[in-house]
């Protein structure tokens, strides 16, 4: 790796202000698991001046549950999280998305604001400078996506525009199911958006100086039926070749309401409005599963 200058920040506003000060030359640091492969590959073409270390930063890791919401701090562990009772008990889809992600090595150090953060996987945009790369894409700001008349195996199929990398975080798609609010921080003071919009197809929502601090899913209350499915190719480390996650609330023996999230064919949590649709007022079973399937990627 290059040299770099090394902060540990202390509050949320100090790394904030560090953020604002580096004009866009400072990252942040949270499991690392992301970061530090992005620095020793050095497969993009800017790198930073400095890295803001943000595990010193106290009691941003809780995970906790009032009468209106499920607040998860930005540096909670992936593994606390599938360990959490809360969880287990009311939020199973996001317990299964954080327990798919990676090995357990990675899960006790990789955080949730940091799954949501992680820059995407697509192998033009990362390819190794010691290979040849840097490849100029237009994510780096300099020529065309390369999936376009390139391999595309593992890009996005819908809602693609400019860039077609996917949204590799799998605990995004159950978050989004879930209806979750990323409360944001900066020089500006706080601000939510929520999960599904925090995703753009030429990177996040956030702005410089921002940083994500906490996580607000809506309080589960009633019996809701909540699954997380992910395909992959090497179990059970890889990242999702598609993925789903499904929130279904069920009265008298019908669907009252469905949330379908899909992974790993968009930009970011690409909701099934029309599988969702299909399955409400009907029995969940084999012939409605099949049209909801079908409707899921129509078009």
């Amino acid at each position: 790796m290059r040299s770099f200058t090394h902060i540990n920040a202390r509050t949320v506003d100090e790394a904030c202000g560090l953020l604002k000060r580096y004009k866009g030359k400072a990252v942040l640091n949270a499991g690392g698991t992301d970061l530090l492969s992005t620095l020793k590959g050095e497969h993009l073409f800017d790198y930073p001046e400095a890295v803001l270390n943000i595990k010193t930063i106290p009691d941003l890791d809780y995970i906790r549950e009032d009468g209106y919401a499920l607040k998860i701090g930005a540096l909670a562990k992936l593994s606390d999280i599938v360990k959490s009772p809360v969880l287990k008990e009311r939020y199973k889809v996001l317990v299964e998305a954080a327990h798919s992600v990676a090995t357990p090595q990675v899960r006790n150090v990789a955080t949730l604001g940091g799954n949501l953060c992680q820059d995407v996987r697509c192998w033009y945009y990362r390819y190794p400078r010691t290979l040849g790369g840097p490849i100029a894409c237009l994510r780096k700001g300099n020529g065309p996506c390369r999936a376009v008349s390139g391999d595309n195996r593992y890009h996005a199929i819908m809602q693609a525009k400019k860039c077609f990398a996917v949204c590799p975080s799998d605990t995004a798609i159950a978050l989004a199911a879930l209806n979750g609010q990323v409360r944001i921080a900066g020089p500006k003071g706080e601000r939510t958006i929520a999960v599904s919009d925090f995703f753009s197809p030429m990177g996040n929502a956030l702005e410089r100086g921002e940083m994500v601090r906490e996580i607000e899913v809506p309080r589960i209350t009633g019996p809701v039926k909540q699954t997380f499915l992910k395909f992959i190719l090497r179990k059970p480390v890889d990242f999702a070749i598609v993925s789903v996650a499904s929130v279904i609330t069920m009265e008298g023996g019908v669907c009252a309401e469905a949330r379908i999230a899909l992974g790993a064919v968009a930009a970011g949590p690409a909701r099934a409005k029309k599988a969702e649709e299909v399955l409400k007022g009907r029995p969940i079973d084999g012939d409605s599963a099949a049209e909801a399937a079908e409707q899921a990627t129509s078009g």
